[in-house]
């Protein structure tokens, strides 16, 4: 039976290719949660003042993908000590959080962020919040898949973002 997980890392744009192409992973949508507008636009959610976070939606079946396969992906796509956003996009819509949708995601997303705190990856404290998932609502046609619509635009967004050098220099040193 399948399950959803909801992972805020910045750009939506950037957080469904790392998802995207697994045995097991059914769908990767992106999407706004967490705000306190109903049916926001992207329009609305990039203005800061809805609450939302930019995220994705992954629908998967947890006996092919587990959960924990799936934020050992999302951790290092992301600044983890970072609460004003992610990389080259600032604002409250693009801050990291793991959105939790049952007791068992809340225990291991808590396991997995004290694991990474003291690892001593980071010198700064893991500010990445842990929050119950509430509405999820998905991003107009245009932003799902856009890295398959918009290769160009894609790679030149993400290359101007500076996320693949802090992947780089952060997270392709060591293991976690």
């Amino acid at each position: 039976m399948s399950e959803k997980a909801t992972f805020a890392g910045g750009c939506f744009w950037c957080m469904v290719k790392p998802f995207d192409s697994y045995e097991g992973i059914e769908k990767v949508v992106s999407g706004y949660t967490g705000g306190h507008v109903p049916n926001p636009t992207y329009e609305e959610v990039k203005t800061g003042t809805t609450g939302h976070y930019e995220a994705v939606e992954i629908t998967f079946d947890p006996d092919v993908f587990p959960y924990r396969d799936l934020l050992d992906i999302f951790w290092p796509q992301i600044d983890p000590t970072d609460d004003g956003g992610q990389f080259q996009d600032r604002g409250s819509q693009y801050r990291a959080a793991i959105f939790v949708h049952n007791g068992q995601q809340r225990e291991l997303a808590e396991q997995s962020r004290r694991a990474l705190s003291e690892s001593g990856r980071f010198s700064r404290p893991i500010v990445t919040e842990i929050l119950d998932a509430v509405t999820f609502y998905p991003a107009e046609d245009y932003h799902q898949d856009f890295y398959k619509k918009s290769p160009d635009a894609y790679t030149e967004d993400r290359a101007q973002s500076g996320r693949d050098e802090f992947i780089a220099a952060n997270w392709q040193k060591r293991d976690a």
